[in-house]
């Protein structure tokens, strides 16, 4: 499409490599594995494979707790399967956008590992150091911790306390430090040389801190403060996020695709983030209508969703970025639950036609659809027996929090098989073997039992499964001018069950329509009774049948006219 960026017409894919294909039967995934998954992506038609990190870590936090920037850990390969990994996807006309954390990096890092060794080393002041405050609390502020706790560590050696937003292994970066920034860009560079295509950055907008750093406003019951206003989309975040473009993004000869993930961002926020005039990132991951079904205490505080709060939050966001910048789409990804049990249902009868109907929902929207490896098979959260069942950091320290505090372990754990961070992680069900054709050994994390039903074999031939569905979607992104950079209208924004839209783009103009419920719809909608459908989720909606605007069961339709 001429004079739009390549991205507005993409579709990314994104790939957690521990759970995506284990290509050696230590039940963990790695590169060769995904390298021997490349066709099976260009099936799909995706443009985009973005993958979640694969540096060398302690693996603390499942590898977002990064201790060498430049190698593999070789639990996921090495930098040759990396080099094959571009070749193969190059080949395939795809690209590959690797996952950057740059707020922190792991304690085992020899950056930190020189920051802590003494106060006067020329590395400490790469990472934040406080020395204790007088009083009963100890810690230079009262800011709590994403992971429970603190967010100061004392180091015994120097006596003095080091800050970390996430775990005590994942201790923040100094960005105030213009060597800190240079070593960063330098890494980037480093991997652009090799050849890849982008960077997708982890809580990007943490970077910037508000100086001095001072206590939080309380927590109701709790002993710590929130601390967010002092690190969310900080003072210099503008400033930083240009600098990093000038240096390393703005340089390189091809058109890079950056990509901010930024909790708490607002509208306002990411015009400024993603104004191509600008120069900072070229879309930002906000987190809005993934905390709709919270309640006041957070993702594992279970409230329902009503249609009408995601309507507003979609269509609050269309409308924002609709002049300036872009927008990312997305259901699902390695931190959250999966989209059909979230968004759609889990009932068999109903199952698969929810899945179709929130990819189509999702992708007929103006900005960049990403799909989560799975998502494309309609898989579902898990069913975890038990608080053994989990892996995830952030889950296992919340139960053990949560029943300290008193509250009742079967509670806990019913929130944590909702929302927790291990829905989205179980291996990727390629088959309907024992392990799903993960991996023939014991898998990190146990595989679905569902997946005798939900399986890539079972739907990459089949011309009604969900993969077949969202590679139609793909190629409606390829195709039709009208879905990349059509503008948007959002319809009925009041009723609870049908979510409806226009998209239109010179001349052409097209109606998305779809129940999100088992009770049959009747939608009134002038001018749409004698279009042409372009795509439904039910097999009599496929394209030149004639559609009637009476909506089945969670059926979704794509109707065009002009």
């Amino acid at each position: 499409m001429p004079g739009a960026p390549w991205w507005t017409s993409a579709v990314v894919y994104q790939v957690y490599p521990r759970s995506f294909a284990d290509s050696d039967g230590d039940g963990i995934g790695d590169i060769p594995g995904l390298i021997s998954k490349l066709d099976y992506l260009h099936r799909l038609g995706v443009d985009v494979v973005w993958v979640s990190p694969f540096y060398r870590s302690p693996m603390d936090d499942n590898g977002y707790d990064i201790s060498d920037y430049q190698d593999v850990d070789p639990m996921f390969g090495t930098l040759a399967d990396i080099d094959e990994l571009i070749t193969g996807l190059h080949a395939r006309d795809m690209k590959l956008m690797i996952d950057v954390v740059v707020n922190h990096t792991s304690d085992e890092h020899p950056w930190f590992v020189q920051s802590r060794a003494s106060k006067d080393n020329p590395k400490r002041d790469w990472y934040w150091w406080a020395p204790a405050r007088e009083g009963v609390t100890k810690e230079p502020t009262n800011w709590i911790a994403a992971f429970q706790g603190s967010v100061w560590e004392l180091d015994a050696a120097t006596d003095e306390y080091y800050l970390h937003l996430f775990s005590r292994k994942q201790p923040d970066l100094n960005w105030e430090n213009p060597d800190v920034r240079e070593a960063i860009y330098q890494m980037l560079r480093w991997w652009l040389e090799r050849g890849v295509d982008g960077f997708r950055m982890d809580v990007i907008n943490y970077i910037s801190k508000v100086l001095p750093l001072a206590d939080g406003p309380p927590i109701l019951n709790s002993p710590y403060g929130d601390g967010s206003a002092f690190y969310w989309c900080g003072p210099r975040i503008h400033e930083f996020l240009h600098e990093l473009h000038t240096e390393v993004i703005a340089p390189d000869h091809r058109r890079l695709i950056t990509v901010g993930e930024m909790p708490g961002v607002t509208i306002k926020d990411a015009q400024r983030f993603t104004d191509p005039a600008r120069g900072e990132v070229d879309m930002v991951f906000q987190f809005e209508h993934v905390g709709l079904d919270h309640g006041p205490g957070g993702r594992y505080d279970l409230a329902p969703l009503r249609l009408t709060d995601l309507k507003r939050s979609f269509g609050r966001w269309q409308e924002g970025l609709a002049t300036a910048g872009w927008n990312s789409l997305y259901w699902n990804n390695h931190d959250q639950p999966r989209a059909v049990s979230r968004y759609g249902t889990d009932d068999p009868e109903y199952r698969v036609r929810s899945a179709k109907l929130l990819g189509t929902v999702l992708h007929l929207h103006r900005g960049t659809p990403y799909v989560y490896q799975g998502e494309e098979l309609g898989m579902t959260n898990h069913p975890f027996c038990g608080i053994d069942d989990f892996r995830d950091l952030e889950s296992l320290n919340y139960f053990a929090a949560a029943s300290a505090a008193g509250h009742d372990p079967a509670e806990v754990l019913a929130a944590l098989r909702a929302q927790g961070r291990d829905n989205g992680r179980t291996p990727v069900q390629w088959d309907a073997s024992e392990q799903a054709g993960f991996t023939t050994g014991t898998p990190w994390i146990a595989v679905n039992p569902n997946h005798a039903e939900i399986n890539a074999a079972a739907q990459v031939d089949d011309p009604d499964s969900v993969f077949t569905h969202y590679r139609r979607l793909v190629s409606l992104r390829h195709e039709s001018p009208v879905v990349a950079l059509g503008d948007f209208t959002m319809l009925l924004a009041d009723d609870e069950q049908v979510y409806a839209f226009t998209r239109r783009f010179e001349g052409t103009e097209l109606l998305v329509i779809a129940n999100f419920g088992v009770t049959e719809q009747r939608v009134d909608l002038p001018g749409w009774s004698d279009a042409e459908t372009v795509l439904g989720n039910y097999p009599d909606s496929a394209p030149d049948a004639q559609p009637v605007l009476t909506l089945r069961a969670w059926e979704a339709r794509i109707l065009r006219r002009g």
